[in-house]
Parts: structure tokens; sequence; C-alpha cells
């Protein structure tokens, strides 16, 4: 056993995104790429010597490599300690949990998230800080700078170690604590939901799918919607995790889920229906013969949140990303509390939950949790509906109605187009940044428009400022466009498109929403030009 220092030099493109740094498996296999990323994070950080870091992933992939590589560059570096999931598997809000429980300085979570993986498909890199969310853009900023100049890196050069066993060991002075990946997050969800009134529902015959996606959600899938709380067994699909996900791409969402909708609109549908995707953040919710917006999804768990006993008291205040429909302002003004828009990426969120303004906060890419962790969490989404369902014994197409007819109906859809070449992209938004002067008072399609603009975001807590994260195009009928650049791909841009219209007539809260979106759709392509300028004749995937 020895501590080397490998010369190296800085490697281009390794700019973390909001969720870390995600680029080809194999161009992570490529020598110095893990490393230098993994080494300019602790220099972002001040240096790893003397902290405690828990580390883990989705199982994905290259995932058990570089696990090994971690622990040896943490030892080589002077932590004292780090707490890793049994065979370096963690889901990304169990890891957020115990980086809070265990007091860590923060920790590394090894994911692309809803990314494909295999040798030829995604991995990922993505450090959490000591409050468990992921790393403010001032530490992003720092580790990319630190990419740029670095020279060297330590490593323990050793055999690899045994991660198959929970229990204690060392490396190079350094503690390694394994542990149960599912129990600690089971032991937080039976705080937060009433175990016993979940049993009690599927005690009545209740029936409920959940399709894991062979990712990381299966075996905590099993041990609490099976084990604790009594669903049929079976109940939890595709629930062996696999570093390819069964060839499969784990993004919970009507296209990549598609058997799982087929079966809610069958004649054999459960009562309910749920997936999550590749690290257990996200999350698709589904009732027989119904599919949940993540929008709507994030209004109803905000409107009937105080059935769960942890938020028995109400909340605090809600929060959404700009993206996500405006569904949920209308209930939290009916609840009376604060709602905050901020630029999509969960890490804005984390500075209002550490100072309580927001209990409950939600992405429309799926992604909806609360303050007991600091990053979405796709589990909890599932019990909190579960919770709805056993309070109200409504079936999901009866507590969305009943919603609908309270608050309005936000009709919403996300269009993405996928690997579009990065200059046509670019020269689309850059195209609709000089309109933005130009398009109020414009109409399409029988939609005025009242306001266009770029959204930016001043951090109510700390004053920082976040400039560029999309363009929005709101009408004076409540309906909006946005258009943005994904950062979450690894391949060419991804342009998403939102497009939401609002309406509380009751003639038309159960339009299909292709009809209630037609001319918004319409609207989006005059205004960006997006068949002329990519080249495409529709989105690549529409949820």
């Amino acid at each position: 056993m020895e501590r080397i220092t490998i010369k190296t030099t800085p490697i281009d493109g390794q700019k973390p995104g909001t969720s870390g740094l995600r680029a080809k498996t194999r161009t992570y296999m490529a020598p110095h790429y893990l490393e230098n990323f993994v080494a300019s994070i602790w220099t972002a950080i001040g240096g790893v010597e003397g902290k405690t870091l828990v580390l883990g992933g989705d199982g994905r992939y290259f995932n058990d490599r570089a696990a090994q590589v971690i622990l040896r560059m943490a030892a080589a570096s002077g932590a004292a300690k780090v707490i890793v999931g049994q065979n370096a598997i963690l889901s990304t809000p169990a890891a957020s949990n115990l980086i809070r429980q265990r007091k860590a300085d923060g920790g590394i979570i090894l994911s692309a998230s809803h990314n494909p993986g295999g040798i030829d498909d995604d991995f990922g890199v993505k450090f959490n800080a000591a409050n468990g969310g992921p790393a403010p853009e001032k530490i992003t900023d720092a580790i990319f700078a630190a990419t740029k100049e670095i020279e060297s890196y330590h490593i323990i050069e050793t055999q690899d170690i045994d991660l198959s066993s929970t229990g204690m060991t060392e490396l190079a002075g350094m503690q390694i604590e394994i542990v149960d990946p599912v129990a600690d997050y089971v032991a937080m969800m039976e705080e937060i939901f009433d175990f016993k009134s979940l049993h009690d529902l599927f005690k009545t015959g209740f029936t409920m799918r959940f399709d894991a996606m062979h990712a990381v959600t299966g075996p905590y899938a099993k041990a609490i919607f099976e084990d604790r709380l009594g669903a049929q067994t079976g109940s939890v699909i595709n629930a062996t995790p696999l570093p390819d996900f069964g060839k499969g791409h784990p993004d919970p969402n009507p296209i990549w889920a598609k058997p799982l909708v087929d079966l809610v609109m069958s004649s054999d549908a459960p009562d309910f229906a749920a997936a999550s995707d590749g690290d257990g953040d996200r999350n698709m919710i589904l009732g027989r013969g119904i599919y949940v917006t993540p929008s709507d999804s994030l209004a109803v768990i905000a409107a009937n949140a105080h059935l769960a006993p942890a938020y028995a008291e109400g909340l605090s205040g809600v929060a959404r990303s700009m993206p996500t429909s405006s569904a949920l302002d209308r209930v939290a003004e009916a609840l009376g509390i604060d709602c905050y828009e901020t630029p999509t990426g969960w890490k804005f969120f984390g500075n209002l939950l550490d100072a309580g303004r927001a209990t409950l906060c939600g992405e429309e890419s799926a992604g909806t949790g609360s303050d007991h962790v600091r990053e979405k969490d796709g589990v909890w989404a599932v019990l909190m509906w579960l919770t709805i369902l056993a309070k109200t014994r409504k079936s999901v197409a009866d507590i969305l109605a009943d919603h609908w007819k309270t608050y309005g109906r936000n009709y919403y859809s996300r269009h993405d187009y996928e690997g579009v070449d990065k200059d046509d992209a670019i020269d689309l938004m850059d195209g609709l940044r000089r309109q933005l002067p130009n398009l109020a008072g414009h109409s399409f399609y029988g939609h005025t428009v009242a306001k266009a603009d770029e959204f930016s975001y001043l951090d109510p807590v700390d004053g920082s400022e976040a400039e560029g994260q999309g363009i929005r195009v709101m009408f004076d009928d409540g309906a909006r466009i946005v258009f943005r650049l994904s950062g979450t791909g690894t391949v060419g841009a991804t342009l998403r498109v939102y497009l939401e219209s609002y309406t509380h007539r009751e003639d038309q809260l159960a339009w299909e929403p292709g009809r209630a979106l037609s001319n918004i759709v319409a609207a989006a392509d005059d205004i960006a030009g997006i068949k002329q300028r990519t080249g495409r004749n529709g989105p690549d995937v529409t949820t």
C-alpha cells in the first residue's frame, strides 16, 4: 500500500451542470478523466483532510470501479472517514439523508440520473454539500476552475476494498463504514408517513404496480411497498438493479415506461401505479385509466400534504422550478403561503429549505420532494400519493377531478427535441432573444402575448443571482411557453419546450391535453421557428 502522486494535465469540458458532470461512460473510463474531476472537487471544497464523506451511486456500469478510485483518492488526501453504501449503492435521496443524518461534510453520488447506462451510454459524478443538497454554483464554478488548472492528484495504490458486507474497515488510516443502503431511508419514511394506515389500505385489496426500471429503487420499493406495507408480491417490477438498466432508459415518463402506461389504460389496470428513475429521485404517477403530469402531481401533493403526519401542521411555503406549471401557485394562494419560482436544478431549492421558507418543492421533470432531504425523492412522492389515497379512499382520477374543480386546470406538456445540432439550438435561442422586446401585444392562434422575457433569479436568502435561465412567453389568458436548452444530455443539445394553458371552465376540465394545447403548440413553432431552425417535424419525446 503506497500513496502516490500522479502527474496530469487539464481535460477540456469538465464543467459540471445542475446535476454534476455527465459524460459517456467510456469518457469517464479514459486515463485521468475521473481522477481529474474528483481531485478538482477536493480542491473546490478546501480539501478533504479530516473530513467525513458519503459515497454511493445507482449501480450503473462503472459505478463499482469509480467508487474504488474515489475511496483511494479520499484516503490519499487525508479524509477521516467515508460512509459508503453496500456494493457502492445508494439512491440519491438516501445519500442526501445519510449526509444530513451523519453530519458529513458532503458526499459524492455516482449517477447520470435518468440517462441510460452501460459502457456505451452515460455516467456521472455529482458532489453534494453538507446540507445534503447538490453543490451550489459557487462550488461547481470552483470545481470547473480547478479542472482547468490541475497538474497532479494523489491516490493510494492498493487492492480493491471489499464493499459486499456491511461493517467497518480501513484504508491508509481512513475509516470506511459500509452501510445497508436501504435501512436508514426506510426508517426516515416511517417517521414521515403513517405506515399503519397505508398497510390498512392494502388490506382492503388495493392494488399497485411500481416499475423500478431495473434501477436503484428496486430494493427500496420492495422493502417498503411489499415487505412493510403489504402490497402483493410482484407489485414491484423490474426490481433488480442492473448496470445497463436492462438495456432500458430509466426515465419515468410515458415514453420510456410505456408498458406501465399501457397497463393502467387496460382492463387489468391496478388502482395505482408509479415508476422511478435511475438514481431514485424522479417519479411518475398513474391511476387506473389516467396519467398524472408532474406539475399536477406537485399541486395535488401540496393541497393534501396535511394528510401525512410530518406535514399535519401545514407547509411553511412551496417552490417550483420556472418551467413547472403554475398549478402549484394556485394552491399556495389558497393556502395563504409563499410560492417561489426558481431556475431549473434542485440546488436552487436548498437555500429556501434550509431557511425554512419552503417545505415542499418540485420540478416539471418528474421531481418532487420536501424538507426531509435536499434532493427530489421518487419513493417519497409515491408514499405521498398512497397517503392521499388511503385518507380519502378516492381514486386517482377522482382526486384529480376534484382538484381541477377547486383550482382550475393547467394543461401542460413538455416537448423534447433531443440531439439537436448545438449551433442550430443556440441560433434558435438567440433568435428568440432578439424578438423579446417586440412580442408583447402580438396574437398567435387566439392567444395574445402579455409579456416575454429571459428568466433570471435573485435568491431571497443569500442574494445570489442566476441569469439566462430560459425564455418565457406569457399570454394574457394564463397560457405560457418556455424555451430552454437542457444540460442533462451528453450528445448535441436538447431543446425543451414547455407548453401550458389554463382553464377554470367546468366544461373544459376533461379535455384531452392535445386539444387544449394545440394552439399553444402551433404558437411555439411560429414564434421560435423550431421546424425551420432544427429541421425537426416534431419532438422526440412528449411528456
